[in-house]
């Protein structure tokens, strides 16, 4: 098989796929009308499910040994969820949160 063709081939392939994936939970779930009450409630405690879970792994390797292993994280954690209480902009809150940090281990 030529190369091109492959590739060709290859592509369609992924395409059809990822249009596969998309349309699969509106055949699945239909339309219009309330989705499943299962589904209702995974939307509702998956995102907080899903942060802590985030939060633990981004925290997993900090150090307590001294001071500049866990206050930058502890104060960027503390400032991520102010400015998420304050405004309710996850962007805010994260790049927020960020910047927190990267100043204060270039500081500390």
């Amino acid at each position: 098989m030529r190369p091109e063709l492959h590739t060709l081939l290859l592509i369609l392939v992924c395409a059809g796929v990822t249009i596969a994936l998309r349309a699969l939970p509106f055949l699945a779930l239909g339309r219009g009308g309330q989705p499943p009450a299962l589904v209702r409630r995974l939307g509702e405690r998956l995102p907080p499910a899903v942060m802590a879970i985030l939060v633990v792994y981004c925290l997993r390797s900090t150090s307590f040994a001294a001071l500049s292993g866990w206050v930058p994280a502890l104060a960027a954690g503390a400032a991520t969820v102010a400015l998420h209480v304050w405004r309710r902009n996850t962007l805010l809150s994260i790049a927020g949160g960020t910047l927190l940090y990267m100043l204060l281990i270039r500081c500390l």
